[in-house]
């Protein structure tokens, strides 16, 4: 079987630690590199992360390259407090001293540029935190979205509500101007798994339990990093995320991993122009969707609207049931 190729564009934390071992263990994916942006932690620390998940799952073969460490225009926002100040939990205390030695001298936009270029029409990204990275590999080389087989992000939103702010979600906040940048101008075939999408097809809080205690070190590892995150997600959100959808349990990067992995796992979507407000206090980030075409744009992106939660939840599983080596 021909394996498509991917790089995943990443900020590091819980749920991308996820949504990478989703990767590590499909059999239809070869990752061709991991490019590391910060997001939910500082960039340096993202790449330490991102080493961590590959060597639990014996896969240090895999490049890493260091990417932006702040948004395009403007100062960098605090980072997310949701899974704690190093993207994964804080509980983890063995940190590598030689990390470094291990990241590419290469730099993530260089690396994400030259290994599109190189296959031409084959590779997909996806995107699991601010997309940085892609609005500087499309400011380096403008024909870059072109070359690419498709584009999958984790980010934005479809109805106006917020995570971090009252209109906006984490990703797109982060760097609103590299998310208009991105959906104004990457015209491969685009997926974007938004917020209000991972929520409205969420899991329980039964599986999480059943997902973290099987009997294998990706899931020890994901149970350990998990510890403090989730049980604050569990328990201290619970109110205030009941007012649009209830406390149950989100991976949300996974959701856009999966995609690309077994299209089939989306079953419903819409195909629309899309925007990112980049004005204003209150809608600053929010990505606008536009089905009527007021705009007059000539691309459209596909906002998944509905997926397979079965078979959502078996991926999630094969991916902490299997020691991740292939």
């Amino acid at each position: 079987m021909e394996k498509k190729q991917v790089i995943i564009d990443t900020d590091c934390g819980i749920d991308d630690a996820q949504a990478i071992m989703l990767a590590l263990v499909a059999p239809n994916i070869q990752i061709v590199g991991i490019t590391c942006v910060f997001g939910n932690a500082a960039v340096e620390n993202v790449c330490q992360n991102v080493l961590r998940v590959l060597s639990v799952c014996e896969r240090e073969g895999i490049p890493v390259f260091r990417g932006a460490g702040a948004p395009l225009v403007g100062a960098s926002s605090s980072h997310g407090e949701h899974f704690g100040t190093d993207g994964l939990g804080d509980v983890l205390q063995d940190r590598d001293p030689q990390w470094e030695e291990k990241i590419q001298r290469e730099h993530a936009v260089n690396a994400m540029i030259r290994l599109v270029t190189e296959n031409q029409k084959q590779v997909s990204l996806v995107a699991l935190g601010p997309l940085t990275n892609l609005a500087l590999a499309v400011r380096l080389d403008p024909g870059f979205p072109q070359k690419l087989k498709d584009l999958y992000i984790m980010g934005g939103n479809m109805e106006g509500k917020g995570n971090v702010t009252l209109c906006a979600e984490f990703n797109f906040a982060m760097d609103p101007e590299s998310a208009y940048v991105v959906l104004e101008e990457f015209l491969c075939p685009t997926y974007i798994a938004s917020w209000e999408f991972t929520c409205r097809n969420a899991l329980t809080w039964d599986f999480f339990e059943e997902l973290i205690n099987q009997d294998a070190p990706a899931a020890a590892f994901m149970k350990v990093i998990t510890s403090k995150c989730w049980a604050y997600s569990r328990e201290t959100m619970r109110n205030r995320r009941d007012v649009y959808f209830g406390p149950c349990f989100v991976s949300y990067d996974a959701y856009a991993m999966a995609a690309c992995i077994d299209s089939s796992v989306v079953t419903e979507k819409m195909e629309c122009p899309v925007r990112v407000e980049l004005q204003g206090s209150i809608c600053r980030g929010m990505m606008v969707l536009d089905p009527t075409n007021e705009l007059k744009k000539n691309h459209s992106v596909f906002v998944l609207t509905k997926c397979d939660v079965a078979k959502f939840r078996q991926l999630l599983m094969e991916s902490l049931r299997q020691p991740c080596k292939k």
